[in-house]
């Protein structure tokens, strides 16, 4: 495309650009680097970077100071502000031509995004990846920023997928990353503590989710009805709303799908799904609360397309496991081991509660809480975990530029009782596994996925998920 036929309003060099970036790593010969300023430094300061990788052009915002530059430089007003509906203009708007649902919420957004794109046979764009599920592309972030959403959503258009399941994150709603994907459908899966470094108070937080319930278009939102500000996100609604509950029993003017008789049981999760007047069997090989109401979001979101209860209930039967979401791992003799990416007090209560109902023996829980994020958490964690868990051992979670014996001291802070503290990861794992037995429970919290620990400015390499299969399958050689 030509960069006049892009940008008719802004006058620059006639050159062919063949791609957007916005990181100069990412630049291929051909592409318009997009220069806007980042938390630390200014996408300038990277352009000459950029146009020895290939950048025929580098566009700023006005009045920026551009460097000496072996490219022509374009300032182009409002250049972040317009940069969702720029990318889309240029990738084709390639979500127009597939159904998007975008899900929202502070916990469950991998997890729904992952169950729906495993339903719906579409992909998935979010923490774990874009693609589709077993398959998927590494993504540094949940939401992508505007120029890789549009690209990847043009990737997967030509690629013949039609459905494409999205995690939208308060981040991407507030800075518009989002701003010109047609959403077709929302869902909504809850609100609690998060990000709260980032938009100042749960409030402005809030807020941020209900823009996605409240773009033009939606066909269909769905919201849950079992938490107590769904009343201020259903106002926001421009779709169909449809709610899911199971604890409460909510007056709603909307169609609400409940799941009643709920039983957990060592294989996942069982319940009746009442709808309209009609119920029917539903059986889950998932653990735990947060699983069910992420089941019945999706469950909801089926009904609202027109699905029949009984074939949405047969569809949940065929969902697998997410990758570091509640994910189990087994050996003979030895307890239950659950890896899971609560990183919230919300998350961590619902983990912890919910794992109880499938424990036998003692619960235990190793976790810590990441640097350079929201500090008042902690301690709430720390009361969570000594109230909820038999046994308590706090750990490292990407501590960053923080020192992580602070951050631990900070969780301690809000317990009675001093916990034990082993700071090396793999080693606290261990202890928690020499030291539970068969029918206890052990889980490992806060990276689910992750498969490094962020120590200072360095990424190393460390996977819950593999150093728990390793010692697992250490244990059954010895035997």
């Amino acid at each position: 495309m030509r960069l006049r036929d892009w940008l008719p309003d802004v006058a620059g060099p006639d050159v062919e650009i063949t791609g957007l970036a916005e990181h100069a790593a990412e630049v291929r010969p051909g592409d318009a680097f997009i220069a806007l300023p980042g938390r630390r430094r200014h996408g300038l300061d990277f352009a000459t970077e950029a146009a020895a990788n290939g950048a025929v052009v580098v566009l700023h915002e006005p009045g920026d100071a551009v460097p000496p530059l072996p490219v022509p430089a374009v300032a182009v007003a409002g250049l972040g502000r317009r940069l969702s509906a720029l990318a889309a203009r240029f990738y084709g708007h390639p979500s127009r031509e597939m159904e998007i649902i975008g899900v929202t919420g502070t916990n469950g957004k991998t997890s729904c995004s992952f169950y729906l794109a495993q339903v719906l046979g579409g992909a998935v764009m979010g923490t774990l990846g874009w693609g589709r599920p077993g398959s998927l592309h590494p993504s540094a972030h949940t939401t992508a920023p505007a120029v890789a959403t549009q690209r990847r959503l043009a990737a997967l258009r030509d690629a013949g997928v039609t459905t494409v399941a999205m995690e939208v994150s308060s981040h991407a709603l507030d800075q518009g990353r989002v701003a010109e994907v047609a959403f077709d459908a929302a869902v909504w899966t809850n609100l609690s503590r998060d990000h709260l470094d980032y938009h100042g108070d749960l409030q402005r937080y809030a807020a941020a989710k209900r823009r996605l319930l409240a773009c033009p278009g939606l066909q269909a939102a769905v919201v849950n009805l079992d938490d107590p500000v769904w009343p201020t996100m259903r106002e926001a609604c421009t779709g169909e709303v449809i709610g899911f509950a199971w604890r409460t029993r909510p007056a709603a003017d909307f169609p609400v799908v409940q799941a009643r008789q709920v039983r957990f049981t060592a294989a996942g999760i069982e319940f009746g799904a009442v709808f309209q007047g009609d119920s029917h069997p539903v059986r889950v090989g998932l653990l735990g609360e947060g699983n069910l109401e992420n089941a019945l979001a999706v469950l909801a979101l089926l009904l609202a397309q027109g699905w029949s209860l009984p074939r949405a209930a047969e569809a949940l039967g065929r969902l697998v496991p997410v990758p570091g979401r509640m994910e189990c791992f087994r050996a003979p003799g030895r307890p239950l081991v659950v890896v899971d990416y609560a990183h919230t007090p919300a998350a961590l209560e619902m983990a912890l509660t919910s794992l109880r109902r499938h424990c036998r023996g003692r619960l235990w829980v190793v976790f810590g809480c990441g640097g350079d994020r929201d500090r008042g958490k902690r301690p709430l964690m720390g009361r969570i975990a000594e109230r909820l868990a038999d046994a308590v051992i706090l750990t490292d979670d990407n501590p960053r530029t923080e020192d992580g014996a602070a951050i631990v001291a900070a969780i301690a802070a809000g317990m009675a009782r001093p916990p034990r503290i082993v700071r090396d990861r793999g080693e606290a794992i261990d202890r928690a596994l020499a030291e539970a037995g068969e029918g206890d429970v052990v889980l490992v919290a806060g990276k689910g996925h992750e498969t490094w620990q962020d120590v200072g400015e360095r990424r190393l390499p460390f996977s819950d998920r593999e150093w728990i299969q390793n010692r697992l399958a250490e244990e059954a050689t010895c035997v």
